[in-house]
Protein backbone atom coordinates (compact mmCIF):
# COMPACT_ATOMS: atom_id res chain seq x y z
CA UNK A 1 0.00 0.00 0.00
CA UNK A 2 1.39 3.20 -0.78
CA UNK A 3 2.05 6.17 1.47
CA UNK A 4 -0.57 8.23 -0.25
CA UNK A 5 -3.44 5.61 0.43
CA UNK A 6 -2.02 4.03 4.04
CA UNK A 7 -2.84 8.05 5.39
CA UNK A 8 -6.82 7.73 4.02
CA UNK A 9 -7.09 3.54 4.76
CA UNK A 10 -7.14 2.84 8.39
CA UNK A 11 -5.34 -0.75 8.04
CA UNK A 12 -5.58 -4.15 5.42
CA UNK A 13 -8.91 -4.97 4.31
CA UNK A 14 -10.23 -8.03 6.42
CA UNK A 15 -12.96 -10.87 5.61
CA UNK A 16 -16.37 -10.53 6.22
CA UNK A 17 -17.94 -13.60 5.17
CA UNK A 18 -16.87 -16.15 2.13
CA UNK A 19 -18.48 -19.34 0.58
CA UNK A 20 -20.41 -17.82 -1.81
CA UNK A 21 -20.58 -18.57 -5.56
CA UNK A 22 -19.56 -14.14 -7.22
CA UNK A 23 -20.48 -11.58 -4.77
CA UNK A 24 -21.48 -7.64 -6.15
CA UNK A 25 -23.73 -5.39 -6.28
CA UNK A 26 -23.54 -3.98 -2.60
CA UNK A 27 -25.41 -1.44 -0.96
CA UNK A 28 -25.97 -0.52 2.66
CA UNK A 29 -29.32 0.86 4.36
CA UNK A 30 -29.17 3.04 6.98
CA UNK A 31 -30.90 0.88 8.89
CA UNK A 32 -27.28 -0.72 9.72
CA UNK A 33 -27.33 -4.18 6.88
CA UNK A 34 -25.41 -4.99 4.00
CA UNK A 35 -27.35 -5.99 0.65
CA UNK A 36 -25.19 -7.95 -1.68
CA UNK A 37 -25.72 -9.79 -4.95
CA UNK A 38 -24.80 -13.56 -5.33
CA UNK A 39 -24.91 -13.66 -9.10
CA UNK A 40 -24.29 -17.53 -9.69
CA UNK A 41 -26.69 -18.62 -7.01
CA UNK A 42 -29.73 -15.92 -7.91
CA UNK A 43 -29.34 -14.71 -4.36
CA UNK A 44 -30.06 -11.36 -2.52
CA UNK A 45 -27.91 -11.60 0.98
CA UNK A 46 -27.95 -9.81 4.03
CA UNK A 47 -25.92 -9.09 6.31
CA UNK A 48 -26.07 -6.82 9.62
CA UNK A 49 -23.04 -6.36 12.34
CA UNK A 50 -22.97 -9.18 14.84
CA UNK A 51 -24.83 -11.66 12.62
CA UNK A 52 -23.81 -14.37 9.83
CA UNK A 53 -25.13 -12.81 5.91
CA UNK A 54 -28.24 -15.06 5.04
CA UNK A 55 -30.61 -15.71 2.09
CA UNK A 56 -32.88 -12.82 2.18
CA UNK A 57 -34.22 -13.00 -1.63
CA UNK A 58 -34.32 -16.22 -3.93
CA UNK A 59 -34.08 -16.49 -7.78
CA UNK A 60 -33.20 -12.68 -8.29
CA UNK A 61 -33.02 -13.60 -12.05
CA UNK A 62 -28.77 -12.63 -12.31
CA UNK A 63 -29.67 -10.14 -9.77
CA UNK A 64 -26.54 -7.35 -9.74
CA UNK A 65 -26.25 -3.64 -9.00
CA UNK A 66 -27.78 -2.65 -6.47
CA UNK A 67 -29.09 0.96 -4.73
CA UNK A 68 -31.95 2.37 -3.07
CA UNK A 69 -34.02 5.04 -4.77
CA UNK A 70 -34.81 8.16 -2.58
CA UNK A 71 -37.82 6.51 -0.66
CA UNK A 72 -35.17 3.75 0.43
CA UNK A 73 -36.43 1.39 -1.90
CA UNK A 74 -34.57 -1.50 -3.12
CA UNK A 75 -33.33 -1.04 -6.75
CA UNK A 76 -31.75 -3.96 -8.45
CA UNK A 77 -30.28 -4.59 -11.90
CA UNK A 78 -31.64 -8.29 -13.35
CA UNK A 79 -29.28 -9.44 -15.71
CA UNK A 80 -30.91 -12.72 -16.82
CA UNK A 81 -34.14 -10.85 -17.38
CA UNK A 82 -32.86 -7.90 -18.59
CA UNK A 83 -34.29 -5.48 -16.71
CA UNK A 84 -34.45 -3.03 -13.83
CA UNK A 85 -36.73 -3.40 -11.15
CA UNK A 86 -37.82 -1.63 -7.46
CA UNK A 87 -38.56 -3.93 -4.46
CA UNK A 88 -40.93 -2.24 -1.93
CA UNK A 89 -40.95 -2.82 1.73
CA UNK A 90 -43.42 -5.56 1.38
CA UNK A 91 -41.48 -7.33 -1.25
CA UNK A 92 -43.62 -6.42 -4.18
CA UNK A 93 -41.88 -5.85 -7.09
CA UNK A 94 -41.99 -3.02 -10.27
CA UNK A 95 -40.31 -3.12 -13.39
CA UNK A 96 -38.64 0.40 -13.71
CA UNK A 97 -37.06 0.08 -17.21
CA UNK A 98 -37.17 -3.13 -19.44
CA UNK A 99 -37.13 -1.51 -23.11
CA UNK A 100 -35.65 1.56 -24.89
CA UNK A 101 -37.65 2.92 -27.43
CA UNK A 102 -39.91 -0.55 -27.53
CA UNK A 103 -36.40 -2.82 -27.95
CA UNK A 104 -35.96 -4.78 -25.28
CA UNK A 105 -32.31 -4.16 -23.20
CA UNK A 106 -29.50 -6.45 -23.26
CA UNK A 107 -28.25 -6.85 -19.20
CA UNK A 108 -28.50 -3.99 -17.18
CA UNK A 109 -25.17 -4.08 -14.51
CA UNK A 110 -24.75 -0.94 -12.66
CA UNK A 111 -27.23 1.33 -10.89
CA UNK A 112 -26.73 4.59 -8.76
CA UNK A 113 -29.26 7.57 -7.94
CA UNK A 114 -29.18 11.18 -8.26
CA UNK A 115 -30.49 13.77 -5.33
CA UNK A 116 -33.27 14.67 -7.53
CA UNK A 117 -34.73 10.58 -7.83
CA UNK A 118 -33.10 10.55 -11.28
CA UNK A 119 -32.02 6.69 -11.74
CA UNK A 120 -29.04 6.02 -14.07
CA UNK A 121 -28.32 2.72 -15.06
CA UNK A 122 -25.61 1.04 -17.55
CA UNK A 123 -26.91 -1.51 -19.99
CA UNK A 124 -23.45 -2.81 -21.47
CA UNK A 125 -24.05 -5.57 -24.59
CA UNK A 126 -22.16 -8.41 -21.92
CA UNK A 127 -21.64 -11.71 -23.30
CA UNK A 128 -25.14 -11.83 -24.86
CA UNK A 129 -24.66 -12.62 -27.84
CA UNK A 130 -24.74 -9.40 -31.19
CA UNK A 131 -27.68 -11.72 -33.02
CA UNK A 132 -29.75 -12.03 -29.54
CA UNK A 133 -29.18 -8.19 -29.09
CA UNK A 134 -32.50 -5.60 -29.77
CA UNK A 135 -30.18 -3.15 -28.86
CA UNK A 136 -26.79 -2.87 -30.63
CA UNK A 137 -25.06 -0.27 -28.70
CA UNK A 138 -24.01 -0.34 -24.70
CA UNK A 139 -25.60 2.33 -23.09
CA UNK A 140 -25.60 4.46 -20.13
CA UNK A 141 -29.84 5.41 -19.48
CA UNK A 142 -31.77 7.25 -17.10
CA UNK A 143 -35.09 7.38 -15.75
CA UNK A 144 -36.54 10.25 -14.25
CA UNK A 145 -38.60 10.35 -11.13
CA UNK A 146 -42.05 10.79 -13.59
CA UNK A 147 -40.88 7.05 -14.95
CA UNK A 148 -39.66 8.83 -18.35
CA UNK A 149 -36.56 6.35 -19.61
CA UNK A 150 -33.62 8.48 -21.58
CA UNK A 151 -30.60 7.65 -23.19
CA UNK A 152 -27.69 9.31 -20.84
CA UNK A 153 -24.78 8.33 -23.48
CA UNK A 154 -24.54 5.73 -26.32
CA UNK A 155 -20.52 6.08 -26.32
CA UNK A 156 -19.31 3.80 -24.21
CA UNK A 157 -17.59 0.80 -25.37
CA UNK A 158 -18.79 -1.04 -22.11
CA UNK A 159 -19.52 0.25 -19.47
CA UNK A 160 -19.61 -1.13 -15.67
CA UNK A 161 -20.11 1.08 -12.82
CA UNK A 162 -20.87 4.02 -12.57
CA UNK A 163 -21.14 6.91 -9.85
CA UNK A 164 -21.61 10.09 -9.28
CA UNK A 165 -18.97 13.07 -7.95
CA UNK A 166 -19.82 14.78 -4.49
CA UNK A 167 -21.70 17.55 -6.21
CA UNK A 168 -23.46 15.35 -9.07
CA UNK A 169 -21.56 17.57 -11.51
CA UNK A 170 -19.59 14.25 -12.92
CA UNK A 171 -20.54 11.15 -13.73
CA UNK A 172 -18.09 8.33 -14.18
CA UNK A 173 -18.54 5.39 -15.94
CA UNK A 174 -15.73 2.52 -15.66
CA UNK A 175 -15.18 1.42 -18.87
CA UNK A 176 -14.47 -2.67 -18.59
CA UNK A 177 -13.37 -3.72 -22.38
CA UNK A 178 -13.37 -2.64 -26.08
CA UNK A 179 -14.82 -6.25 -26.88
CA UNK A 180 -14.08 -10.03 -26.47
CA UNK A 181 -10.45 -9.82 -27.27
CA UNK A 182 -9.66 -7.88 -24.32
CA UNK A 183 -11.08 -11.39 -22.55
CA UNK A 184 -8.36 -13.46 -24.53
CA UNK A 185 -5.76 -10.82 -23.59
CA UNK A 186 -6.12 -11.34 -19.84
CA UNK A 187 -6.58 -15.50 -20.61
CA UNK A 188 -2.77 -14.52 -22.18
CA UNK A 189 -1.61 -12.09 -19.51
CA UNK A 190 -1.10 -9.51 -22.08
CA UNK A 191 -1.75 -5.92 -21.62
CA UNK A 192 -5.43 -4.90 -21.91
CA UNK A 193 -4.91 -1.11 -22.88
CA UNK A 194 -8.99 -0.54 -23.05
CA UNK A 195 -9.18 -0.38 -19.46
CA UNK A 196 -10.72 3.04 -18.75
CA UNK A 197 -12.89 4.89 -16.03
CA UNK A 198 -14.89 7.91 -18.44
CA UNK A 199 -15.87 10.84 -17.11
CA UNK A 200 -19.19 12.78 -17.96
CA UNK A 201 -20.80 16.18 -17.50
CA UNK A 202 -24.31 15.52 -16.08
CA UNK A 203 -27.03 17.73 -17.54
CA UNK A 204 -30.09 18.73 -15.63
CA UNK A 205 -32.34 16.08 -17.73
CA UNK A 206 -29.34 13.61 -17.18
CA UNK A 207 -28.09 14.02 -20.40
CA UNK A 208 -24.30 12.94 -20.40
CA UNK A 209 -21.85 15.60 -22.79
CA UNK A 210 -17.81 15.86 -22.78
CA UNK A 211 -17.06 12.26 -22.70
CA UNK A 212 -13.47 12.11 -21.38
CA UNK A 213 -10.94 9.62 -20.05
CA UNK A 214 -10.48 9.95 -16.35
CA UNK A 215 -8.20 7.56 -15.48
CA UNK A 216 -6.64 4.84 -17.91
CA UNK A 217 -6.48 1.55 -16.25
CA UNK A 218 -4.18 -0.19 -18.31
CA UNK A 219 -2.61 -3.43 -16.96
CA UNK A 220 -2.40 -7.35 -17.28
CA UNK A 221 -3.60 -7.97 -13.70
CA UNK A 222 -7.09 -10.41 -13.76
CA UNK A 223 -10.23 -8.16 -13.02
CA UNK A 224 -11.01 -5.04 -14.81
CA UNK A 225 -12.67 -2.27 -13.97
CA UNK A 226 -15.96 -2.71 -12.47
CA UNK A 227 -17.95 -1.22 -9.50
CA UNK A 228 -17.05 2.51 -8.16
CA UNK A 229 -17.86 4.36 -5.31
CA UNK A 230 -16.34 8.14 -4.89
CA UNK A 231 -15.61 9.95 -1.51
CA UNK A 232 -16.97 13.47 0.09
CA UNK A 233 -13.47 14.53 -1.21
CA UNK A 234 -13.78 13.60 -4.91
CA UNK A 235 -11.55 9.97 -4.75
CA UNK A 236 -12.69 7.62 -7.04
CA UNK A 237 -12.71 3.77 -5.90
CA UNK A 238 -12.89 1.54 -9.03
CA UNK A 239 -12.75 -2.46 -8.54
CA UNK A 240 -10.41 -4.11 -10.52
CA UNK A 241 -6.91 -5.08 -12.30
CA UNK A 242 -6.18 -7.16 -8.99
CA UNK A 243 -7.27 -5.11 -5.96
CA UNK A 244 -9.15 -1.36 -5.79
CA UNK A 245 -7.65 1.36 -7.64
CA UNK A 246 -7.69 5.09 -6.06
CA UNK A 247 -7.95 8.04 -7.74
CA UNK A 248 -7.62 11.79 -6.67
CA UNK A 249 -10.83 14.20 -8.28
CA UNK A 250 -8.02 15.27 -10.74
CA UNK A 251 -7.66 11.49 -12.22
CA UNK A 252 -4.00 10.43 -10.46
CA UNK A 253 -3.49 7.45 -8.80
CA UNK A 254 -3.85 7.49 -5.28
CA UNK A 255 -2.27 3.64 -4.90
CA UNK A 256 -3.98 0.42 -5.00
CA UNK A 257 -6.10 -1.84 -1.92
CA UNK A 258 -5.65 -5.44 -2.19
CA UNK A 259 -7.75 -8.00 -1.01
CA UNK A 260 -7.00 -11.82 -1.10
CA UNK A 261 -9.67 -12.07 -4.32
CA UNK A 262 -9.95 -9.59 -7.18
CA UNK A 263 -13.25 -7.18 -6.08
CA UNK A 264 -15.62 -6.45 -8.51
CA UNK A 265 -17.92 -4.11 -6.63
CA UNK A 266 -17.43 -1.64 -3.49
CA UNK A 267 -20.03 0.37 -1.06
CA UNK A 268 -20.01 2.98 1.87
CA UNK A 269 -21.22 1.90 5.02
CA UNK A 270 -21.45 2.65 8.45
CA UNK A 271 -23.09 4.20 10.80
CA UNK A 272 -20.07 7.43 9.51
CA UNK A 273 -19.90 6.03 6.07
CA UNK A 274 -16.26 5.74 6.60
CA UNK A 275 -16.71 1.80 6.34
CA UNK A 276 -16.17 0.33 2.86
CA UNK A 277 -17.75 -3.00 1.65
CA UNK A 278 -15.68 -5.08 -1.09
CA UNK A 279 -17.64 -7.68 -2.91
CA UNK A 280 -14.56 -10.15 -3.94
CA UNK A 281 -15.82 -13.19 -5.62
CA UNK A 282 -16.19 -16.05 -3.65
CA UNK A 283 -16.19 -13.21 -0.26
CA UNK A 284 -16.88 -9.71 1.27
CA UNK A 285 -13.87 -7.99 2.79
CA UNK A 286 -14.24 -4.47 4.76
CA UNK A 287 -12.11 -2.00 5.62
CA UNK A 288 -11.97 1.26 7.45
CA UNK A 289 -11.21 4.87 5.66
CA UNK A 290 -10.52 8.24 6.96
CA UNK A 291 -13.15 10.33 4.52
CA UNK A 292 -16.69 9.44 4.10
CA UNK A 293 -18.46 8.15 0.85
CA UNK A 294 -20.76 10.48 -0.93
CA UNK A 295 -23.91 8.82 0.22
CA UNK A 296 -26.78 7.60 -1.18
CA UNK A 297 -29.42 10.51 -1.73
CA UNK A 298 -32.60 9.84 0.39
CA UNK A 299 -36.17 11.88 1.21
CA UNK A 300 -39.69 12.13 -0.19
Amino acid sequence: MSDQLSSIVRGEPEKLASGFGFTEGPVWHPDSYLYFSDIPNNHLLKWAPGQSPYVAMENTQGGNGLTFDKQGRLLMCQMAARRVVRFDGEGAMTVVADRWEGKRLTAPNDVVGRSDGTIFFTDPGGRVPMEEREIKFAGVYTVSPDGKMGLGTDECEYPNGLAFSPDESILYVAISRKNLDCLKEEERGEVCTHRLIRAFDVAADGSLSNNRIFADMSSDLPGVPDGMKVDMDGRVWCTGNGGTQVYDRDGNHVGDLRTDEVPANCAWGGSDNRTLFLTARTSVYTVRVNTPGTPIPRGS
